[in-house]
């Protein structure tokens, strides 16, 4: 690319792998939706039905479908994928303007003298990286992010505003960090000295199957220290606000590829497998296990120490008390099998007619006793 913010068709196209069709010089500033793309933005138009946009727009260049007449639809020049969809992440890749940091460590940046940093780093103002931390080449840390003592990073590492790594954690290529995400906090941890807590003896009697009662009477919570770290994979991004607790005696691990989006929790010792991604508001307590290829939506909660198989896919707002196995779709809560979710709330639709139905025959049945 000629310019962070400034390219030719032609640029788009060798990063997308393809060829243009007509002019490859129109000079471009970033990507527009059709009806909104001025002269100097690319029009995404991955679809037919995206096609009217670009005539209410002034788009010289579009991204079309294959077998598009982009000269019909008034353009200058075009590229035409099979999937548009597919190249959503190489496009957005190539137009990203960064994070605007300047290469190098910003004078107010503090860099203890013992962390080995890489190459082709960009540190921003008031950063400040531990002792003994290394960090592969090309990092960007933007201001008020922080690294603790000891841990480890390999190469591409991005963390955006204020997001945190803690001390003594293992982390792969290409980590991406949003705002306010924390990496190796203690995790939530707490046990009680003197007697067994009212949480223990309830969850324990309801195990054995006896009546839940609540223990009476006071007792006070001891902090049980976290001393492991978190491992993280090569390609995970954690989203703003997420948090992923530090193990209390072997690490927390996230496997290759994964993604967890905005304000999830992942508990200490929760082993999370690759490629699993994880919607905003997710809850993984403690010891859970996930494995790979998991997709959790919004609002999922897993409660501690289940297992999840791989292949899961758990719908917004379910929430999982139990193992699930590889391979099923559930939802509700507790988790079922979605078909068996579905089937209930139909049945929940139909309850105030049948309660109709049921007063109106206890109605009939008063009368026909009155009468004898």
């Amino acid at each position: 690319m000629r310019d962070q913010m400034q390219f030719t068709l032609s640029d788009i196209a060798a990063s997308l792998g393809v060829e243009v069709m007509g002019n490859g010089d129109i000079d471009l500033v970033g990507a527009a939706e059709p009806g909104d793309a001025g002269p100097d933005q690319l029009a995404l138009a991955m679809d037919p039905k995206y096609a009217d946009g670009i005539a209410r727009g002034r788009a010289r260049a579009a991204l079309l479908w294959v077998g598009a007449d982009w000269q019909a639809l008034g353009l200058e020049g075009a590229i035409c994928l099979n999937r548009g969809k597919a190249a959503m992440p190489l496009l957005t890749r190539a137009l990203d303007p960064g994070l605007g940091i300047a290469e190098g460590i910003h004078p107010t940046a503090v860099v203890d003298d013992t962390a080995q940093i890489g190459p082709g780093a960009r540190i921003g103002p008031l950063a400040v990286i531990g002792a003994n931390v290394t960090i592969g080449a090309r990092a960007t840390i933007a201001p008020h992010a922080s690294v603790g003592y000891g841990t480890v990073i390999g190469d591409d590492l991005v963390l955006h505003p204020g997001a945190r790594i803690a001390h003594l954690c293992t982390i792969g290529d290409r980590y991406i960090g949003q705002s306010n995400s924390v990496v190796g906090g203690d995790g939530f941890s707490y046990v009680t000295l003197d007697k067994e807590s009212a949480v223990e003896s309830l969850r324990g009697g309801m195990a054995e199957g006896e009546k839940a009662v609540a223990v009476e009477g006071s007792h006070h919570w001891a902090r049980v220290h976290s001393l492991g770290g978190v491992e993280i994979g090569d390609d995970v991004e954690l989203g703003a606000s997420s948090t992923i607790d530090r193990g209390t005696i072997r690490a927390t691990r996230i496997g290759r590829g994964t993604k967890i989006d905005c304000q999830v929790q992942v508990g200490h010792n929760a082993d999370v497998g690759e490629d699993v991604m994880m919607c905003g508001n997710v809850g993984v307590s403690g010891s859970a296990r996930i494995g790979n290829r998991v997709v959790l939506g919004g609002k999922v909660g897993v409660s501690d120490n289940i297992f999840i198989g791989d292949d899961v896919i758990a719908g917004g707002g379910t929430n999982i008390y139990t193992n699930v196995p590889a391979g099923r779709a559930v939802l509700g809560s507790p988790a079922v099998k979605i078909e068996t979710e579905m089937a209930i709330r139909r049945e929940l639709r139909r309850l105030p007619r049948l309660a109709e139905a049921l007063r109106e025959l206890q109605k009939t049945v008063s009368k026909l006793v009155d009468k004898d």
